[in-house]
């Protein structure tokens, strides 16, 4: 096909009009400075259409290995695979359905006589229905953070906002959700890629020649670690000789607070603590995570039974992040878990009305049987008026047996409710 030049045709002003870009015409005359420059295109008239796209084939030049062609289609092209659907020890969630062979495709290849991309083919027949206005921002070649965003991001983390408060900011700033042009896990995601990024091979190489040091005057100092595929250090653990034998006599409770806090990284500090005879508190171990998803807390749990020669504890007392309590629940399942009391009063101040703490309090502390616990659930509810979409009420009845008097009273904790033990005060010089 011979390329049609447009000298008019400039990437930076995409100011057509929609009318003028659904007609087939005045598109595949379109040229482009590069192969990016094409996909910008494609992607603001799908976005003004109301799809979303994906790159798909490419084309590289067997000489000098430079690209030459590239086509994008709709992201509703072809067929999923389902070799593993129906797998028997399949773990992932079934997610729906989306592509439907749509044949939709935008193509363009470089011509080295004018250095420009043009239009090689274009189609567009949708065999599905459009998303409307208010779901276009959410598909998935449509949602970016751009570098303004990035940056007021990683400045509202450093004043010590949670993702969700930043979230939060963010939509008030750009007059709601759907205007923030990405969403609530985009932001989780490259929050996570950032910390990583920012742990330099310096720093790393640093911190693992210290543990190195340390094992080699202390043959009982044990230390593991995970790096990602551009090794960066993304998850630590370690414990000398002294904590090793103090799990050894006294770890049948341990707790640890993945909310203890963060380094400079900010990569939440895990200390593993116990009691001693004299009910002073004992450091078992200490780890730093990367991020705080169900794998690395498997990881870390995981690590915890191999530096302790896979000795179960009896019991342990978290903060009650959902992640770590599915860890446990895979790594530890025979543990008992109880929720730190300390926290749950903490939430119980930011979700309820302050007239229904002390109810409360007694569904936590109170002497209840424990076939009496749903009748003064719900009469709680009712007598406070307590909305059925409260999702913190919702969520802590579906934990009840890990926070509950009713549930937990007679249980192995020796006495501890809290894991206020691996607080600051307690754990200095970490």
């Amino acid at each position: 096909m011979e390329p049609y030049v447009d000298n008019n045709a400039d990437i930076g002003e995409f100011n057509d009009t929609i009318e003028s870009l659904t007609e087939y015409e005045n598109i595949i005359k379109k040229t482009f400075l590069s192969e990016n420059d094409g996909y910008v295109f494609f992607n603001k008239y799908a976005k003004e259409k109301g799809f979303s796209i994906r790159k798909d084939c490419l084309k590289h030049d067997v000489e000098s290995g430079v690209i030459f062609y590239r086509r994008f289609v709709c992201s509703r092209a072809g067929l999923r695979n389902l070799i593993h659907m129906n797998r028997i020890n399949r773990k992932r969630k079934e997610r729906p359905l989306t592509r439907c062979e749509c044949p939709v495709q935008f193509s363009i290849q470089f011509d080295a006589t004018t250095n420009r991309w043009f239009v090689h083919n274009f189609v567009d027949e949708h065999n599905h229905d459009f998303a409307g206005p208010d779901e276009v921002p959410f598909l998935r070649s449509h949602r970016t953070i751009n570098d303004v965003q990035k940056s007021d991001i990683v400045s509202l983390e450093i004043a010590g906002l949670r993702k969700h408060q930043i979230m939060n900011v963010l939509e008030h700033h750009h007059g709601g959700y759907k205007n923030v042009g990405f969403t609530s896990k985009d932001l989780y995601n490259f929050s996570c890629r950032n910390k990583k990024s920012r742990i330099l091979e310096g720093d790393a190489e640093t911190v693992l020649k210290l543990m190195s040091e340390r094992q080699e005057g202390d043959v009982e100092f044990f230390y593991q670690y995970q790096i990602d595929a551009e090794g960066h250090l993304t998850n630590l653990f370690w414990c000398d000789a002294q904590s090793r034998l103090d799990y050894q006599a006294f770890g049948d409770v341990v707790v640890f607070d993945s909310t203890y806090r963060v380094n400079r990284y900010k990569m939440p500090f895990i200390p593993f603590v116990g009691s001693n005879h004299h009910r002073s508190t004992v450091i078992f171990a200490c780890g730093v995570v990367s991020d705080e998803t169900v794998d690395s807390y498997k990881w870390l749990l995981a690590t915890f039974l191999m530096a302790m020669y896979q000795k179960f504890s009896r019991s342990v007392i978290t903060d009650g992040d959902i992640a770590m309590r599915k860890a446990i629940k895979a790594i530890l399942p025979n543990t008992l878990h109880r929720l730190c009391a300390w926290h749950i009063e903490q939430n119980v101040n930011r979700h309820l009305h302050h007239s229904a703490i002390g109810d409360f309090r007694k569904l936590l502390y109170g002497k209840i049987k424990e076939d009496g616990f749903e009748d003064r659930w719900k009469e709680f509810i009712t007598r406070h008026k307590i909305p059925e979409d409260n999702k913190w009420a919702n969520m802590m009845y579906k934990a009840r047996r890990l926070w509950a008097a009713a549930y937990i009273h007679d249980k192995f904790f020796l006495g501890m409710k809290s894991n206020q033990r691996s607080s600051s005060s307690l754990l200095p010089g970490f």
